[in-house]
């Protein structure tokens, strides 16, 4: 089931917040108020995951730059998360919130959970400052995600929220031209 256009749904968690050292408690309410990115991942201390996080790291000025706040969510606790932090080169890069979600609910809500396996798959969503989904991308498990993509479709999806009637074409980037559904464009792009 598609997640596309839906509110988040209610959760409470505990989290660790790279940035500050700190534990936290999040809420859906955190995501609300600013655009949010979640990215879910299997588990601490193995292999693709660390590679992903440490890409996401990359980008971070970059989409707060663009008004977008970052969650990383596993099923590990948030205590898990600071050791994992304090004991990887990669992984003590992350200065955005580290959910945990040993009760798999955030991951279930989201729709990505591996109910045999008990781990969150590789799940990366867009939401609005409304708590809608406005994207979202699930790889398996062998395939890493590549975080530089999630720049170009936060600035799509900024772009037709802030312009409603436009819509972005493939490849688009911010300054270039963007479409508006018609009859008239019916068969001739």
């Amino acid at each position: 089931m598609s997640l596309i256009g839906k509110e988040i749904q209610p959760f409470n968690a505990s989290a660790y917040q790279a940035a500050s050292g700190d534990f936290i408690e999040v809420t859906e309410e955190n995501m609300k108020g600013q655009w949010s990115v979640v990215c879910f991942y299997p588990a601490d201390f193995t292999f693709v995951c660390p590679t992903e996080l440490e890409d996401l790291q990359s980008q971070y000025a970059t989409l707060k730059e663009l008004g977008v706040e970052v969650y990383s969510v596993s099923t590990d606790t948030h205590f898990t998360h600071k050791a994992w932090h304090d004991h990887s080169d990669a992984i003590g890069k992350i200065e955005y919130t580290m959910i945990g979600d040993p009760s798999q609910r955030i991951s279930r809500g989201f729709d990505v959970l591996n109910e045999e396996e008990g781990l969150a798959q590789r799940g990366t969503f867009i939401v609005d400052p409304e708590g809608i989904v406005q994207a979202a991308e699930i790889n398996a498990d062998g395939i890493g995600r590549d975080a530089s993509t999630l720049v170009g479709k936060i600035k799509a999806a900024q772009y037709v929220r802030n312009n409603p009637g436009e819509v972005c074409p493939a490849k688009w980037e911010e300054g270039g031209d963007t479409l508006k559904p018609s009859l008239d464009l019916v068969g001739k792009i």
